[in-house]
């Protein structure tokens, strides 16, 4: 009669098997960081990576920030609600022409996630990733 109501009295269901294997946490070998290379004078190696930030109305917007390692000058922080690979590419094309073409890019994990356009634009012009 229980069982018929879905109440089960003294036994458990077949759903509450207690014969399931318990699964172990895989544990991750300790990683051990490189160290950054500083570079030796202005305009060697550029930072870049995106955050993403809400105003006070809850409006999500993102930011595209462009570092120098050197002196750790912000060469341009490029702020949209959405940044496509094309807009990313012509920020990226506006500050090589006012602050000089850099000779390498130290990309963030964020980064990594870029769309093929922007990445393609990085490998196919004169900037080594």
């Amino acid at each position: 009669m229980l069982s018929q109501a879905g109440i089960y009295a003294g036994a458990f269901p077949k759903c509450f098997n207690r014969n399931l294997r318990v699964k172990r946490k895989k544990r991750i070998p300790p990683r051990s960081p490189e160290r950054l290379l500083v570079p030796n004078k202005q305009g060697e190696c550029w930072s870049m990576d995106f955050m993403s930030d809400s105003s006070y109305n809850q409006r999500r917007f993102r930011t595209f920030n462009v570092i120098d390692d050197f002196n750790r000058e912000a060469l341009g922080i490029d702020i949209a609600v959405s940044l496509p690979a094309g807009r990313v590419t012509r920020y990226l094309d506006k500050l090589a022409e006012y602050h000089g073409v850099t000779i390498s890019f130290l990309l963030f994990p964020a980064c990594n996630n870029m769309k093929i356009g922007c990445r393609s634009f990085l490998l196919s012009s004169l900037y080594r990733v």
